[in-house]
């Protein structure tokens, strides 16, 4: 019964990603250059003054702080990465984390895509995303619509 389980598992996974046109195509992108609005990087600047948190504000409208940059080539958009992660809201309720979890790059939010290359494999970093850089005026699972996304995240590979 597992066995049949598990192959009807496998057959409905591929057939879905079969019909993925997306994962297909090669990722061309060497930069994002998405800029967040200033009415957000001021809300999110109020936030990391508030709060006395030790970042760096990015020309592209986020925050950041490197906890250790690791070493070796850094990722690109087009990049392939293991990361630990955690997500939190301003509250400091966590909606999400994952360890040893591989993502393509260019299929997550803009603010992972500008800020985890960033830091090189080993490396340990911590985002400030002001909204339009995470999910907008879209709620997500647990993520109200609008909100200000504090990922803290450590880059394993790029594989």
């Amino acid at each position: 019964m597992l066995n049949r389980l598990v192959l009807a598992f496998l057959i409905c996974s591929l057939a879905a990603s079969g019909c993925k046109q997306a994962d297909q195509t090669p990722c061309t992108s060497s930069a994002v250059t998405a800029k967040a609005p200033p009415t957000e990087v001021a809300t999110l600047k109020q936030y990391i003054d508030a709060n006395k948190i030790a970042a760096t504000a990015d020309d592209r409208g986020f925050y950041y702080s490197i906890q250790s940059p690791g070493t070796g080539a850094k990722p690109t958009v087009c990049s392939n990465v293991t990361v630990n992660y955690s997500g939190k809201l301003t509250d400091n309720s966590t909606f999400d984390s994952g360890n040893g979890v591989s993502f393509g790059l260019n299929q997550l939010i803009i603010g992972w895509q500008e800020g985890i290359p960033l830091v090189a494999p080993g490396g340990s970093i911590t985002l400030y995303l002001p909204p339009s850089l995470a999910y907008g005026s879209a709620a997500q699972n647990g993520i109200p619509a609008n909100s200000i996304l504090i990922f803290k995240i450590d880059l394993l590979k790029v594989n």
